[in-house]
């Protein structure tokens, strides 16, 4: 008996360090306030003239229970396209979340129609299929914790991710 209560409780301690939200660091939730007011980022890191690692990062958000492009989505998606055609050695991830709200499984389909819409806009403009890679985080990856409509809308998204 006593060995079955130790397994028991070493299956839940190994289960609670699964845990993803606790993976977030401080900082994020005080970035991400900081665009709430936008719906998409470009973040740009370091490039050098010797052929360094350069990283892209684009973000587009999305409507309540939505894959569908906003304009100012593709507006971004768009300077993502041309950004990558003049680096045509760069592969991408898309990935796909959504807010906290839904089944875990429907989250994820949710997800990875959002990462299939940025899929399917930046082959449309240009970039070979070859070269992108989606992903569905569903609710598992929240950029922001809180359960309000402004951690909602900027946990509704598609991250782009060039390397």
């Amino acid at each position: 008996m006593i060995n079955r209560i130790t397994a028991l409780f070493l299956c839940v301690l190994f289960f609670a360090g699964c845990e993803t939200s606790s993976e977030l660091s401080a900082t994020t939730k005080s970035d991400a306030n900081a665009n709430i007011t936008s719906n998409t980022t470009n973040d740009i890191s370091s490039s050098n003239a010797s052929g360094g690692v350069h990283h892209s990062k684009t973000i587009v958000n999305f409507d309540f229970d939505s894959a569908i492009l906003s304009d100012t989505a593709k507006i971004a998606l768009s300077e993502e396209a041309d950004h990558l055609k003049s680096n045509p050695s760069f592969m991408i991830t898309i990935e796909g979340h959504c807010d906290e709200r839904g089944t875990r499984e429907y989250n994820l389909g949710l997800g990875e129609r959002r990462a299939s819409a940025a899929r399917d806009f930046l082959v449309a403009n240009g970039i070979n299929p070859s070269r992108i890679r989606t992903i569905s985080y569903g609710k598992e990856r929240p950029l922001v914790i809180g359960s309000n409509e402004n951690a909602w809308a900027m946990n509704r998204r598609a991250v782009v991710v060039a390397k």
